[in-house]
């Protein structure tokens, strides 16, 4: 997978192809209903091709869907029979409280050792090509964690 350097925001102006922005391997929402029987499981595998469990940056786009969005890292939870793969977004603002996410703490996919947390609302859908690196693997139970959380929510096997 050829990973290339990227600003966390959008430039002013074009800024040329950017991995999971535009195309056929534009990163979209999906609806966590909607997506079918998800199967989720734990396959962490530094070969530099996501997989489930681990924390990948990908371009998000923003919730106002304007064509507008950042690069952010995501947790990936499923692998799709088409290839791609369903990940939920993480933040660093704190949500403590909020019912629909989840406190994984720190890890390695924050450079500033900033707490993180998972937005189980917001699923996405991601491909391979439109990854832009892979920053680390989430540990088994706070994988277990999220999914057990997103399974509740939303059904998921």
């Amino acid at each position: 997978m050829s990973i290339s350097p990227r600003p966390s925001q959008d430039p002013p102006g074009d800024p040329g192809p950017v991995p999971g922005r535009d195309g056929p391997f534009a990163t979209t929402e999906a609806d966590p209903a909607g997506v079918g029987p998800v199967r989720t499981s734990y396959a962490p595998d530094r070969d530099g091709d996501p997989d489930p469990g681990e924390i990948v940056w990908t371009w998000v786009p923003y919730e106002e869907d304007d064509g507008r969005g950042k690069d952010r890292p995501v947790l990936v939870v499923a692998r799709e029979a088409a290839g791609t793969l369903l990940a939920v977004q993480l933040s660093s603002r704190a949500h403590d409280g909020d019912r629909e996410w989840v406190a994984i703490g720190t890890g390695p996919w924050d450079g500033a050792g900033r707490e993180s947390w998972v937005d189980l609302d917001r699923v996405l859908r991601v491909h391979e090509r439109g990854m832009r690196r892979e920053a680390s693997a989430l540990d088994r139970p706070r994988f277990d964690r999220v999914v057990g959380r997103l399974r509740e929510r939303h059904g998921w096997s």
